[in-house]
């Protein structure tokens, strides 16, 4: 599988989180913003930013000199132990505080050995889950989920992947030719979310947004019912603002 790397915002972010916690980290008694900004090369508007989600999501603390040290979330993370669970549970809290900033279902899906998997998402009693009635593996070519992962694929695998599963008509809006598909993911810019307009389920809109963490193909995505699809842009685009933390612990 070949991919087609275009990094995206919230890829520079999260590599940008990354040289301040591998900087906080040479410094083991601490270090304060000034010289954090003289070591990395980042401004200090956009590092004051990046130092605030750090915080947030446990990977930096702050020392009462004012100075800033590695977090219990990165000691756990870089655990060999129990790193697999940690990520886990580290992702989970990160969608659900998403599902709540957002009030919508998120997503996180992976494109894993040439299919297309759903690995977590959160959802409650006020943010369903989209109903599930064609599993996501078949239906990429309608989902919101699916055409984000293939368009982080080159031509060839795209084509792969449509060659082992049929394009089905799901709904009156579903994309069935797969020359209209392959041509509306060259045309669709890796900034710009992907969406899903009833293509695969009649009453329910998603969109997508790209986290490609190295060799790895994923997607953050988020589902709204048909009434609150006047939400669904200003949801995918605070999405797009609150993916480097999940690329960020996808890296660590």
């Amino acid at each position: 599988m070949a991919l087609k790397h275009e990094p995206t915002a919230p890829y520079h972010s999260a590599q940008d989180a990354l040289r301040v916690l591998e900087t906080v980290a040479r410094h083991s008694t601490g270090v304060i913003d000034t010289l954090l900004a003289r070591e990395t090369g980042i401004g200090m508007e956009r590092l004051t930013a990046l130092l605030r989600m750090l915080r947030r999501e446990g990977y930096v603390e702050q020392v009462t000199d004012g100075a800033y040290v590695t977090g219990h979330a990165l000691a756990r993370l870089g655990s060999a132990q129990d790193r697999e669970q940690a990520l886990r549970e580290k992702l989970q809290h990160t969608l659900d505080r998403l599902r709540d900033s957002v009030g919508a279902a998120v997503y996180i899906s992976r494109y894993v050995d040439g299919e297309v998997k759903v690995t977590q998402y959160a959802d409650g009693p006020t943010t369903p889950a989209v109903n599930e009635w064609v599993d996501f593996r078949y239906s990429a070519h309608a989902t919101a989920i699916g055409k984000t992962l293939l368009g982080q694929l080159d031509h060839n695998s795209r084509r792969d992947h449509l060659s082992r599963h049929k394009m089905a008509r799901l709904t009156s809006r579903t994309i069935t030719s797969d020359r209209l598909l392959l041509s509306c993911l060259d045309a669709q810019p890796p900034t710009v979310p992907v969406l899903d307009l009833q293509e695969y389920a009649v009453g329910t809109v998603c969109a997508a947004v790209p986290i490609t963490a190295g060799s790895s193909v994923g997607c953050l995505a988020v589902s709204l019912p048909l009434e609150h699809a006047h939400r669904l842009r200003q949801a995918a685009d605070a999405l797009n603002r609150n993916a480097a933390p999940v690329l960020l612990s996808l890296a660590i």
